[in-house]
């Protein structure tokens, strides 16, 4: 290797690999990554020195979503480029009206995994978001469809507020188990897994029933159905910044649908409690922000910061947000050859999450793109 050919990027200090694997230093060359002295250092290379951690994870983002659904280009450049300079620099899209897929050509911008669009019911989401489906009986080929757009994800809506109920109107499941579980199976026969946005407690066994591959949210899984969940390998983001909101929509609700109001609420005042309950039953659990409509991008150390709040030790946290997340989405870590996707810390974030909030330089296929 000749100095020309050598390497561009020289981090030294605490390159965190996974659990309880590090190494002192990682070298960038052709965008990867070597964990090997190289025989020539490179006439322009930079050096870098702290904790450097794998690209955070956002698992549950929004990119392309704004509060009235679709956004044009510019705004979801801004949103990815956000998240980008936050430290995300892989994000699963959970659902978004807009075509996104031109991000992945953008080499300057986060990695994308998409999801298409939700999948509900007319009346029974929020408006211009998702695929609206007239007849539950369309549910399976609607997630077919879905499947064969996307990047091995489907997002269902479980369930929302059903307003025909009136003053008893409140939380209830959008689909009939029969063809839930159906629609399950034709996802996973397209090599797509499924992630369903669910609030209730009423949802959740027909979920488990139909073999689903993640909870999005999760506020009503109840104690008892914790460790199935566990003993199956389904996921659950607790997306603690999207049920801090609750009390404010309990408060926007309280005049027209009192029950559902009332649940909010509850489900509320118990997060951290609800949170801590997934983690201790060994759950894993996802860090997503639900960034995109009512939530700003690049918050993810703002969820991290609620995580901890909730009495989850700040190494998990930061191994969900970062390690654990990518190879949950099916990317690499930072192993010999690996795409050189890393963040930089002044400190040890497993040691004080608050760290995550400033990071003094941010790599994205092999290139400073915030330092």
């Amino acid at each position: 290797m000749s100095a020309l050919e050598g390497p561009t990027l020289h981090v030294r200090g605490h390159v965190l690999i996974g659990d309880d694997r590090e190494v002192g230093d990682l070298w960038v060359k052709d965008g990867r990554v070597s964990l090997t002295r190289p025989s020539a250092q490179g006439t322009n290379m930079v050096d870098l020195e702290g904790w450097v951690l794998p690209g955070l994870v956002d698992v549950h983002c929004h990119v392309g979503l704004g509060p009235d659904g679709a956004v044009d280009t510019a705004t979801a450049q801004a949103q990815a480029l956000v998240d980008r300079d936050s430290g995300v620099l892989l994000v699963r899209d959970a659902g978004s009206p807009a075509d996104t897929r031109w991000i992945q050509g953008r080499r300057d911008l986060p990695r994308l995994v998409r999801a298409g669009r939700h999948i509900a019911r007319p009346k029974r989401y929020l408006r211009h978001y998702g695929l609206e489906l007239d007849d539950p009986a369309q549910l399976p080929e609607a997630v077919r469809r879905e499947a064969r757009a996307g990047d091995g994800w489907v997002k269902l809506v479980g369930d929302w507020i059903d307003r025909d109920l009136g003053d008893d109107g409140d939380l209830r499941p959008l689909w009939p188990d029969d063809v839930l579980a159906e629609a399950v199976a034709v996802a996973h026969a397209e090599a797509a897994r499924v992630t369903v946005h669910a609030f209730s407690d009423e949802v959740i066994p027909s979920l488990l029933a139909a073999g689903v591959d993640g909870i999005e949210h999760g506020t009503g899984i109840h104690p008892d159905l914790m460790y199935d969940i566990s003993e199956r390998g389904i996921a659950v983001t607790p997306t603690l910044l999207q049920v801090g909101r609750f009390e404010d929509i309990a408060r926007q609700a309280d005049a027209r649908y009192p029950r559902f109001a009332a649940r909010l609420r509850r489900l509320h005042a118990r997060r951290y409690e609800q949170a801590r309950a997934l983690h201790d039953a060994g759950i894993q659990l996802l860090v997503g922000t639900d960034a995109g409509g009512t939530i700003g991008h690049g918050r993810l150390a703002d969820e991290c910061a609620e995580l901890v709040a909730a009495g989850i030790p700040s190494a998990a946290v930061v191994a969900a947000a970062s390690w654990q997340g990518r190879e949950y989405l099916g990317f690499t870590s930072l192993v010999e050859g690996a795409t050189a996707d890393f963040v930089v810390y002044p400190a040890d974030p497993r040691l004080d999450v608050e760290v995550l909030r400033a990071p003094t330089a941010v790599v994205l296929r092999g290139e400073i793109v915030r330092h």
